[in-house]
């Protein structure tokens, strides 16, 4: 690897700043029957692969966190990243029966998890008992989200009838914290696309819209939000699917305008995808710039993947595209996430380089995007498409 000799970033403003970067070698990827995508600087972009998150399987669920590779067994499993594995595994058009094992886990953890009355559990310690009580926060709308998901996309008509069971006995309740709101809706999304009908997802999706709220009219701020935290591109892909699946125009056109103003505060002068850092980012405030964590690329993907879906617009597609690529090494850094000897990656970019271990949630968010950027190269690459 290379020395530094500048680092070009995201400024303080938001803008971006441009310079020299780290000049670093890109992962080669194995052969593969996909077609690789070319990307800036000779990137090529790898099918999905699950041999990660397979490692970090076992009979009971997904351990959370790995130090490099290796599972860390000590930390247990909990309902987020048991959510997330289980969406990418129905995701796949045509999965193997190893990955179909895998879902049939993940659904029944997810099942143990559920409390009929009081939302679902979150942690699971390695000797299988339940480290918490049932809540409706974060957890209870990743559970929602996968539960919708794997109820519309799952591979066996067993498993989609049990993930719907699950999925309706959780969408009548309801959550103080607006994130998991935001993920329970994603997964009633999933819900209305197999059965757009379905009136308990229609429900949950307009009350999570009510939840978010509309953009601001300061064009210098049009986030609905004082702050942007996490998994942000989620809320506007929730304005976006309320206002389809609802026809409400103008609730489609606020997700529409509060993920084009986040997608270019999160383009840095370069070009690259440059995510709002974990420590987030106040109205008013400088905006900072590390760490940043897979997540935001995984969530500007499938946001910018709904608007595609929903407006047709090929322009959406570069924000898959800059979302990609910043996994692949077209970052701040000019380092890849992805370790191709093990399918995982790294936990995040921080300032003096990136977080070696290759958790749970990392190497799903890695997958996810890698989800769609295939999606984006099978529909084309459109002529029109920037970025």
């Amino acid at each position: 690897m290379s020395t530094v000799e500048s680092v070009g970033s995201v400024g303080s403003d938001g803008t971006g700043s441009a310079g020299p970067v780290r000049s670093s070698e890109f992962p080669e990827f194995p052969e593969s029957s996909e077609t690789a995508v070319p990307g800036p600087a000779g990137i090529r972009v790898p099918p999905p692969s699950f041999a990660h998150l397979l490692r970090l399987t076992d009979d009971t669920g997904i351990f959370e966190h790995a130090r490099g590779s290796i599972p860390k067994r000590w930390h247990g499993y909990c309902v987020d990243d048991v959510s997330r594995a289980l969406i990418v595994v129905c995701r796949e058009p045509h999965p193997d029966p190893t990955l179909i094992a895998a879902a049939e886990i993940y659904l029944a953890f997810l099942l143990h998890a559920q409390d009929d009355v009081s939302g679902f559990h979150n942690r699971l310690a390695v000797n299988r008992v339940w480290q918490d009580e049932p809540a409706t926060l974060d957890w209870w709308g990743r559970a929602l989200w996968a539960l919708g998901t794997a109820a519309a996309h799952a591979p066996t008509p067993g498993m989609r009838a049990v993930a719907l069971e699950c999925f309706e006995t959780g969408a009548n309740q309801r959550s103080v914290a607006v994130r998991a709101m935001v993920f329970a809706a994603l997964g009633a999304a999933e819900v209305l696309t197999a059965d757009p009908g379905h009136k308990a997802a229609h429900e949950l999706l307009a009350d999570a819209a009510a939840v978010i709220g509309r953009p601001a009219s300061d064009p210098a701020w049009v986030w609905p939000q004082d702050k942007l935290a996490y998994a942000n591109a989620a809320l506007a892909e929730v304005l976006i699917a309320a206002g389809y699946f609802g026809g409400d125009a103008r609730t489609l056109e606020d997700g529409l305008r509060a993920l084009a103003w986040l997608l270019a505060g999160e383009t840095a002068i370069a070009g690259h995808f440059a995510p709002t850092p974990n420590t987030g980012w106040v109205r008013g405030e400088p905006r900072g710039v590390f760490d940043q964590q897979p997540i935001e690329a995984a969530a500007m993907a499938d946001a910018c993947t709904r608007a595609h879906a929903v407006t047709g617009d090929p322009g959406w597609m570069a924000g898959v595209r800059r979302a990609t690529f910043w996994f692949l090494g077209d970052n701040d850094l000019r380092l890849p996430l992805l370790d191709s000897s093990t399918g995982g990656c790294c936990d995040g970019l921080g300032r003096r380089g990136r977080n070696p271990n290759q958790g749970a949630e990392s190497t799903i968010a890695l997958i996810s995007t890698l989800q769609r950027a295939r999606r984006w190269w099978e529909q084309g690459r459109p002529q029109s498409e920037t970025g």
